[in-house]
């Protein structure tokens, strides 16, 4: 990252009277001209065009186009109204604001003034902050003092917003540095816009160490610690935020950017009961006219397996606009109600909403999830060539996964290596997976080398390749890849299930031993695996990886992550009530089968998320049908 405290690059900012002005035919056909915005006004006032400050910031108000704004440029020039404070503060501002957003212009004007104060900077500065050069921005920030302007907290905050937008913690430490020997370490907004750079550059420690020094926490402050949290993959953290918050030592309402926030973290973590408890207090605040909130308490409904509720919340939304049906079609197709997904299409359609990309991926993810092969091509069809939308790579990812799941994989491969745009990762190992469901060892490998092209290649990459070689008893193979891994240091992650109970969010690992009822989960899955083996449930023993024998197999795959929290599930739950599983890993085909018996044998409904879709198990079946 540029020093930006040493030396400056930017020869506009070390000789800031050498740009050159606007150039005009003359002023005085400017403000005489038919089209001019001066011209009446100016007469209105006297015949030597000289008026007072009121009457000139009114006009700079009522500016819509860049000609009104070059005359009124030019007559304060002439006029000397330009080294006036206040009408060039007003001046830069309207420069810089919609519709204009002139910011090279801005800074030629800013260089005509001979004694700019702070406000000037900051107009500056903020517009930089929020522009595509926000390197520029740090160089301003830098050169104040040089000119013998003192930056106050606002300048320094949207220095850091810069900061933020480069992801420059070294330049954010200068600035840190600056606020202490300004004496600005008391400022709550500034600590908080420090705590979310450091946030923003993995700086966690750092983060909640400035939180604890801020003098007045307000909930801009709060909210910055939650989504520091979240960005940190410390969500369950968050959420305890959301109690913390209402206490009576802090007596700080959480508001709709804390339930935002949170709706997000519960989403993330299927913490359902918790994102209910969130759901109350949008409602006791009157925050559920809201249709952000309303939007993302569908979306987290939705992820959370109760796609009931996210219709009750879409059902009574006032009005509902494109994101809204597109969440709720989103939501119907994850949890495997793909033709209702589809009506939901036509109806926004009936209602006059014209659906965007986010829509068409939401009804082709579907189309996916439920095997409708002619009706997403006609889908994908109709997109380009109805609504012109040009299709993104998430549009083909749905298309390959259609494929793919289908099992037309030739016909995937070609899709994928004749598309307008580049493939990611993330379309190749949609393919890969596709291959692993159909054992298609040669494309497999094939996609493989893509990945190693694009120097994406992951641990489940090769873990989905290894469940090629296996399901097909190729063991040569298997142990060559294994090598293989070992040797580039390639280690795949682990499996991990969460299960919230009573807003306490449980996490298991394979084999897991540090929970602490271990001993009564152990026994209770050994029961559960006892009453499942008497109903005809068998090992799937092509799910495990080595070369075992079949007892062994059995034995490796019993206490997978899911097999463990599900036990907790029945345990630690009343009696046919629904336990609710997510799985940061796509579930094993022996996890699938294991579920499905616990749903007939226990007469329960289980509910597992996994890495790509949900999973209802009721009375021995599932709503993928066998199909993910």
């Amino acid at each position: 990252m540029t020093v930006i405290f040493r030396r400056c690059r930017c020869s506009a900012y070390r000789h800031p009277h050498s740009l050159r002005l606007p150039r005009f035919a003359s002023t005085a056909s400017l403000l005489h001209s038919p089209i001019s915005l001066l011209s009446s006004k100016f007469r209105q006032q006297n015949s030597t065009l000289h008026f007072d400050r009121e009457p000139l910031i009114s006009l700079i108000k009522s500016c819509t186009h860049k000609s009104q704004l070059l005359q009124i440029h030019a007559h304060m020039i002439r006029t000397s109204f330009i080294q006036d404070p206040i009408v060039s503060l007003r001046f830069l501002t309207r420069i810089v604001s919609a519709p204009f957003r002139e910011l090279g212009y801005s800074r030629r004007f800013f260089s005509q003034l001979t004694n700019p104060f702070v406000s000037h900077y900051n107009t500056l500065l903020r517009a930089y902050s929020l522009s595509r050069s926000p390197l520029e921005g740090l160089y301003m920030y830098r050169d104040m003092e040089r000119q013998g302007v003192h930056a106050d907290p606002l300048s320094s905050s949207f220095a850091l917003k810069s900061c933020i937008r480069m992801l420059s913690l070294f330049s954010g430490i200068q600035i840190h540095a600056r606020i202490f020997r300004n004496g600005h370490q008391s400022d709550s907004l500034l600590l908080t816009s420090m705590m979310d750079l450091y946030s923003h550059c993995g700086k966690l420690k750092d983060a909640c160490k400035l939180f604890d020094e801020i003098p007045q926490r307000d909930v801009v402050a709060w909210n910055v610690l939650i989504s520091c949290l979240t960005r940190n993959k410390r969500t369950r953290d968050a959420l305890g935020l959301f109690e913390i918050m209402q206490s009576p030592t802090y007596l700080c309402k959480p508001d709709k950017v804390t339930c935002l926030l949170l709706l997000q973290a519960c989403a993330d973590l299927n913490a359902l009961e918790f994102g209910e408890r969130i759901h109350s207090h949008i409602q006791q605040h009157g925050y559920n006219t809201e249709s952000n909130l309303c939007n993302s308490l569908i979306s987290m409904y939705s992820r959370c397996g109760r796609v009931d509720k996210a219709y009750e919340v879409f059902d009574k939304m006032p009005e509902k606009n494109v994101v809204s049906w597109s969440a709720m079609i989103s939501g119907l197709s994850m949890n495997g109600h793909g033709r209702e997904a589809i009506e939901a299409f036509w109806a926004m359609q009936k209602k006059g909403v014209e659906p965007d990309d986010h829509t068409f991926t939401a009804v082709l993810s579907a189309c996916s999830h439920c095997g409708l092969v002619d009706e997403g091509m006609a889908f994908f069809d109709r997109m380009r060539q109805e609504f012109m939308i040009v299709p993104t790579v998430h549009h083909y990812g749905c298309m390959v996964d259609l494929l793919g799941r289908a099992g037309m994989l030739d016909q995937a491969y070609q899709l994928v290596m004749s598309m307008e745009v580049n493939p990611d990762a993330t379309m190749w190992r949609t393919l890969l997976g596709a291959c692993r469901i159909h054992g298609h060892a040669n494309l497999g490998e094939r996609v493989i080398e893509h990945l190693v092209e694009l120097k994406s290649q992951e641990a489940g990459d090769y873990v989905l390749l290894l469940n090629i070689y296996s399901s097909a008893g190729n063991w040569d193979k298997v142990t060559e890849l294994r090598k293989f891994m070992k040797e580039r240091g390639i280690y795949t992650t682990p499996g991990c299930t969460t299960i919230e109970l009573n807003g306490v969010v449980h996490e298991f690992a394979v084999d897991d031993i540090s929970h602490p009822m271990k001993d009564k989960i152990y026994k209770q899955l050994d029961e559960i695996n006892q009453q499942l083996k008497i109903a005809g449930y068998e090992a799937e023993i092509s799910s495990e990886l080595h070369n075992l024998k079949a007892e062994d197999k059995g034995y490796a795959l019993s206490f997978h992550s899911e097999k463990l929290a599900i036990a907790f599930g029945v345990l630690a739950t009343p009696p046919g009530g629904t336990i609710r599983v997510a799985n940061n890993l796509r579930t094993c085909l022996d996890c699938h089968n294991f579920a499905k018996y616990v749903s007939s044998v226990y007469n329960r409904k289980v509910v597992v998320r996994d890495r790509s879709q949900f999973h209802h198990f009721r009375e021995g079946r599932c709503s993928c049908n066998d199909y993910w």
